[in-house]
């Protein structure tokens, strides 16, 4: 039984991760003034351009359930019979809840639609893991019970140079938290168990977010007995992101550590320069 995998553009996978695993990747949709933009037609330099001269604040719209029944339609004349449809967290968008009600309809062939409860490398992750797991040839229901195991594992914490966009967008759950002064505060986030976005703490650098961070990998390094994959995030900060790529690999040499990012359509949301760890188990010690 043939299976495919569908994510949408909030998982960033590179081009090669695509290619490799077959993978069709929906575009978010990024709505800059008057403008409407498919995430993978918009460049992160014209969306921060945007971002920092420009007062009408972007927003973002979920991918349609039209564009989701034609890639399904696509598939199926392909001869896929079997989809597994990797999508960004319903904490943060209501995509979710319609995808699921849409699948009981859609009989062209048997849909598996898993929430990531994250965005980025989360989302990403479980898509290469199906990919793998595809290729070894396991059946769809299997790997996506072997994807909610992995999911099962992850965290991650970011920091934000500001609130004003997720207090904007409303995707911050319990704003209150962090009510007061926050001149010169990084908000430190992480998501719940909901996949929704929470404030947990503040440091007054991104140094001191790091170092949160670290510490919290650490324990989660002494609890597992798994192999971890770590990855850094970021909004438009790349030599930020090459730093601490640099001191993760020297503090935890025992963990793989990669890099992934956070485009425009989820920097609508968070801001610019905006830092984040993720990790989880390491997809890639799931045995076939």
């Amino acid at each position: 039984m043939p299976i495919a995998i569908v994510t949408d553009t909030a998982s960033y996978l590179t081009p090669a991760q695509i290619q490799k695993f077959n993978i069709t990747v929906l575009p978010i949709t990024v709505i800059l003034g008057a403008h409407q933009y498919p995430e993978s037609a918009l460049s992160n330099r014209q969306f921060y351009d945007y971002l920092q001269n420009n007062q009408a604040l972007p927003t973002t719209a979920q991918v349609s359930l039209g564009q989701i029944e034609a890639a399904y339609d696509q598939l199926v004349a392909q001869g896929i019979t079997q989809i597994i449809s990797i999508h960004l967290s319903s904490g943060i968008t209501s995509f979710m809840s319609n995808l699921k009600m849409f699948c009981q309809t859609y009989t062209k062939a048997t849909v598996y639609p898993i929430d990531s409860l994250m965005a980025s490398a989360g989302e990403a992750n479980l898509c290469l893991l199906a990919g793998r797991l595809i290729a070894a040839g396991q059946d769809a229901a299997t790997i996506a019970a072997t994807l909610e195991r992995l999911r099962d594992t992850q965290e991650v914490y970011f920091a934000v140079d500001s609130l004003r966009h997720l207090a904007r967008t409303g995707r911050l759950s319990n704003r209150s938290a962090l009510v007061g002064s926050l001149l010169n505060i990084k908000p430190l986030l992480t998501f719940n168990a909901a996949g929704q976005i929470i404030a947990i703490d503040k440091a007054r650098t991104m140094r001191r977010a790091f170092s949160y961070m670290t510490t919290r990998l650490a324990a989660t390094q002494e609890r597992v007995d798994y192999p971890l994959h770590a990855t850094i995030i970021d909004a438009n900060h790349p030599e930020l992101a090459a730093q601490w790529q640099t001191q993760l690999a020297a503090q935890f040499p025992a963990i793989r550590i990669t890099r992934s990012q956070l485009g425009p359509a989820i920097s609508v949301h968070t801001g610019e320069k905006t830092m984040g760890i993720h990790w989880q188990r390491d997809w890639q010690s799931f045995n076939h």
